[in-house]
């Protein structure tokens, strides 16, 4: 036997032990992610969203002489409804039921309209109003679909809402009853200074975690002195609902950022900032009257409140009279003015929407915010937020905000605005976001030309073509 038939066997005959045959794999053999469909309708769809929050927080003509006379509302809702209509298909998917009590709140205000006081403005509030806030709501759920576009979305809400704060400041305070003076938004509904200080301290804890994002000194002194605007804001409205709110939320940002985010820094700016505060209400008498005012009659006499405690108080007492009166379907979006001939709102988004839709509306709306809190909660229960940093500052951001809202609606109108139900289909996205399986690793094909069988005795695929003809 030659020393080659020792090494490599007879020719023809190789030992049965030795040879293992490859079958060479496939392509089809290995698993492959399914291509994802096409976003082209949907990224349409996203970008019309985003425009139509800039033009809702940033209210750009405001600032833009001129852009006064442009239907930016009517412009926006278009924008809105043609992303409706370009993500229709993405519309199949799962629902959130949050989403899905918002459209079933706007369905009872349309059957409430033919029991109205005045049928003509309820009609106009359901179809110029909340119906727009229904598919923003909608929207933002249904297209959103990453943390990337989530927070975008935010960023543009938060920093609209800065600047409008600084610009306000600067431009436009006015004054009310003689020496009193009160900020006010720019128009819209950041017009009413308590309306705006709700929203300041609903975008509060947004500003708070995108300096926390944000890296490097350049990118969070932008922040840094929006916080300090945003506070100086809700002290110059002279708003106690929206001071109310922003306590709320301070607190609550306090625990959530300093003391479970384990950030000492941010428990000392916090002190240092109440101690400021503390002295700069001392130094404003008419400030502290105005806060004290909320538990003494005594003080509301140098507050310049002018009554308007009182006549809040009544208007509650009114408004819970008419939800007894209309249990069921109350006298119709928007009529509570009419209908009392009081010509004031609420100033409480529940008898609000108890009043006026009755107590299936205020219970729907009461259910919205519930189970937007037990998403954030679920949310904050999920192995996703506990491995990403971005998720746990954005979903913390957004329960403190939510609270803020919360407190700062039983003081204020808000049941048809928009800006609640912005943070509804946020919280909605946050949860599925966390929710949502990781996704799967993209395996490569194998390739057939160089692929090595683990079982074959020769070792290298040349070794082994090699062997094969001989």
């Amino acid at each position: 036997m030659t020393f080659f038939d020792q090494k490599f066997g007879t020719p023809g005959r190789l030992p049965k032990a030795e040879f293992v045959p490859r079958t060479p794999p496939t392509v089809a053999s290995a698993p492959m992610v399914p291509a994802p469909p096409a976003r082209k309708g949907t990224t349409l769809a996203y970008s019309a969203l985003v425009t139509f929050s800039f033009l809702y927080f940033a209210r750009p003509e405001d600032f833009i002489p001129g852009m006064a006379n442009v239907p930016v509302g009517k412009i926006s809702g278009g924008l809105a409804l043609l992303g409706l209509v370009l993500s229709w298909r993405r519309l199949k998917g799962k629902m959130p039921l949050a989403i899905k009590l918002v459209l079933i709140l706007l369905v009872h205000m349309c059957i409430t309209v033919p029991f109205a006081f005045w049928r003509g403005g309820a009609l106009d509030v359901v179809e110029n109003q909340f119906s727009k806030a229904a598919i923003v709501a909608l929207l933002i759920a249904m297209i959103v679909g990453s943390l990337v576009e989530l927070r975008r979305l935010l960023w543009v809400q938060a920093a609209s809402v800065a600047v409008l704060t600084v610009a306000s400041i600067i431009v436009h305070p006015a004054a009310v009853g003689g020496s009193s003076i009160r900020l006010w938004g720019l128009g819209g509904v950041f017009s009413n200074p308590n309306d705006f200080a709700i929203n300041i301290a609903i975008n509060f804890p947004l500003a708070l975690a995108f300096l926390f994002a944000s890296k490097g000194i350049l990118k969070k002194l932008p922040w840094a002195a929006a916080l300090l605007f945003l506070l100086y804001g809700v002290i110059a409205t002279y708003s106690r609902s929206g001071l109310i709110a922003m306590v709320i939320c301070f607190f609550i940002c306090i625990w959530e950022f300093g003391i479970k985010g384990k950030r000492p820094q941010i428990t000392a700016a916090a002190i240092f900032i109440l101690m400021v505060a503390v002295g700069v209400a001392v130094t404003t008498p008419r400030y502290v009257a105005r806060v004290a005012s909320l538990f003494t009659d005594e003080a509301a006499q140098d507050s310049g409140d002018h009554g308007s405690l009182d006549a809040r108080r009544e208007l509650l007492m009114e408004s819970i009279r008419v939800t007894m009166e209309h249990p069921l379907f109350g006298v119709g979006p928007g009529n509570f003015q009419a209908y009392t001939k009081s010509w004031h709102v609420t100033h409480n988004t529940y008898t609000e929407l108890s009043s006026e839709t009755g107590l299936i509306g205020l219970g729907l709306f009461v259910a919205i915010l519930g189970l937007t809190f037990r998403s954030l909660g679920k949310v904050s229960k999920s192995a996703r937020y506990k491995a990403d940093p971005q998720m746990q500052l954005f979903t913390n951001a957004l329960r403190a905000g939510l609270a803020a809202y919360v407190v700062g609606a039983a003081f204020a109108s808000t049941a048809y605005t928009l800006f609640p139900y912005f943070m509804v289909a946020y919280a909605s996205v946050m949860y599925k976001i966390a929710s949502a399986p990781e996704p799967a690793q993209v395996q490569q094909p194998v390739d057939t030309l160089n692929a090595r069988n683990p079982q074959d005795p020769y070792g290298k695929p040349e070794e082994h073509d090699l062997a094969w003809t001989r």
